[in-house]
């Protein structure tokens, strides 16, 4: 089997046809059509009267020439915004360019522009964009949203297009040409602005990658704030500690590891895994190996995710079995005795993001009212929101969309799936839908990247297959490169790979469980997952 080359992290993309504002015409073409530009070429940039752009006047602040990297060829680095305050920068190959254009998304609360994100794509020949979806902030800070309702809306949903409609007749205007095909990537908040761009816009781009998607971002934060408060007692004090996640990984993965018949310290479908916590709950003089009523409780809280008084879910679910190791990140203090990222993130996130108004500054997380508050969010969560299943007009357009999930992740991985199968039933069964969108579950991936399971994927590659050459993906190969075995038990080597196949699909191992006695590998079907139909 021929396996792809993996870039140095998984990427997302999306494109379809131009939009007739990026086409070169006597406003936007400098110049004639040539391989090779240079100074002169990307300095004219700053020149460009973009203030009439239909529906995304904007403003070139820069063009500049730039190498980014010893070897590399030189860029001409365009930054610039659309108004009122939607700022991108545009990097654009002097030489080698393929004549394609991708927008790289966002993380957390945006605000900043990461460069690196654009490196891989650049090496591969594409005009890459990146942005800061309408504000200055640092990641998780939310500042900027308070009293600013263009901010929202620019974060919510419009930056992405207007960056996209920008940046296309900058490209036309610099190579003489628009790009003969377009691309979106993106994962976590890059992930939600790719289902908005095929659910809102889905003439921007002609192929997406989709990662991580938080399908309503009001559920996530909700999920978010639940979790890490069922990992403190009255006085705030964490309850569950590192060794009692080792404790419950190890137990999870005794029941469910061999779902997918070989023992790797990964479980493949998780949201069928039975295990339950209280199997470990202490009997009467054990003192070690087990779990004090309150840590059950605990973990029992961060599976089911938020619930009402009647236990039902509020939110869409919680965290899945078989990886229980990566929750310390996300629930356990640091070294240094500080809260972990997930306090700030929800108290900024709910505070200020989904409260209008935002919340007094002094409100904290522990004052979110379970039983009631979730049913105040949806005012803002409509300018957020990336749940449409109705995806019509982009299969109608020509788009094709690459969804992935580690099914690590603590961010609701169920709710992905729930999508998808939405997605589906609109579309008219899963064969009609795989022609256009396919979702791929990554068994011990979490957030984004990282994790025990394979992570490592060449979304470009398998995308640019199925938009250019009408070769969609009925299987990619998935990498986990690492420094001794990962599994915690010594079973999985360190570096390894694994097939993944669209949902519902997963590989079936032959080889007597053993990961290094693999005779070889099937497409399985699994039974039908109960309680998300």
């Amino acid at each position: 089997m021929k396996r792809l080359l993996h870039t140095q992290f998984a990427i997302a993309l999306m494109a379809i046809p131009l939009a007739a504002s990026a086409k070169p015409d006597a406003q936007t073409s400098l110049h004639p059509v040539v391989e090779t530009r240079g100074a002169e070429q990307c300095a004219a940039l700053k020149q460009l009267d973009l203030s009439t752009l239909d529906d995304a006047p904007s403003q070139i602040l820069d063009a500049r020439r730039n190498s980014p990297a010893k070897g590399a060829g030189n860029l001409c680095v365009v930054e610039g915004y659309a108004a009122p305050q939607v700022g991108f920068r545009l990097f654009l190959p002097e030489t080698g360019w393929n004549e394609k254009f991708i927008q790289m998304g966002s993380g957390g609360h945006a605000g900043f522009m990461n460069d690196e994100a654009c490196a891989p794509a650049i090496a591969r020949g594409y005009a890459c964009l990146i942005t800061d979806m309408g504000h200055k902030g640092a990641g998780l800070d939310s500042q900027w949203a308070r009293g600013n309702p263009q901010a929202l809306i620019n974060w919510g949903y419009r930056a992405t297009h207007v960056v996209t409609v920008s940046a296309k007749a900058i490209v036309a205007a610099y190579y003489g040409r628009g790009p003969t095909k377009a691309y979106f990537s993106g994962c976590s908040t890059g992930g939600r602005q790719a289902l908005q761009e095929a659910q809102k816009f889905p003439w921007d781009y002609n192929g997406i990658i989709a990662g991580a998607p938080p399908i309503r971002l009001s559920d996530l934060y909700v999920m978010f704030a639940w979790s890490a408060l069922a990992n403190r007692d009255a006085e705030g004090r964490m309850i569950l500690r590192r060794a009692d996640l080792d404790l419950l990984n190890r137990a999870s993965l005794a029941e469910c590891d061999l779902d997918d018949g070989i023992r790797d310290g990964l479980v493949s479908r998780p949201q069928q895994c039975r295990f339950r916590p209280s199997k470990l709950a202490c009997r009467a003089g054990q003192v070690s190996g087990c779990l004090s009523a309150a840590q059950v409780q605990a973990a029992e809280k961060i599976y089911s995710g938020p619930v009402d008084a009647a236990g039902r879910s509020i939110s869409g679910g919680g965290a899945l079995p078989g990886a229980e190791r990566l929750w310390a990140k996300y629930y356990l203090d640091d070294a240094k005795g500080q809260l972990p990222y997930m306090f700030p993130l929800t108290r900024n996130g709910l505070g200020d993001l989904f409260s209008d108004p935002p919340r007094p500054a002094n409100w904290t997380v522990q004052q979110f009212n379970f039983a009631e508050d979730y049913k105040r969010l949806d005012v803002m969560q409509s300018l957020y929101d990336s749940s449409n299943p109705d995806l019509t007009r982009f299969a109608e357009a020509g788009g094709k969309m690459i969804i992935y999930m580690g099914l690590g992740d603590v961010s609701m991985p169920e709710t992905v799936i729930d999508y998808y199968r939405k997605v589906q039933r609109l579309a008219g069964g899963a064969d009609k839908a795989g022609e256009f969108a396919r979702l791929f579950l990554l068994p011990g991936v979490d957030h984004c990247s990282g994790g025990p399971g394979a992570d490592q994927v060449d979304y470009i590659a398998y995308l640019e297959n199925w938009v250019e050459k009408a070769s969609p993906p009925d299987m990619m190969i998935a990498s986990h490169v690492g420094e001794g075995a990962n599994s915690g038990d010594g079973a999985r080597p360190a570096t390894f790979s694994r097939p993944v196949y669209p949902y519902p699909a997963y590989p079936r191992y032959k080889g007597k469980g053993d990961p290094a006695k693999i005779e070889s590998f099937e497409r399985a079907l699994p039974e039908p997952e109960k309680g998300l139909d």
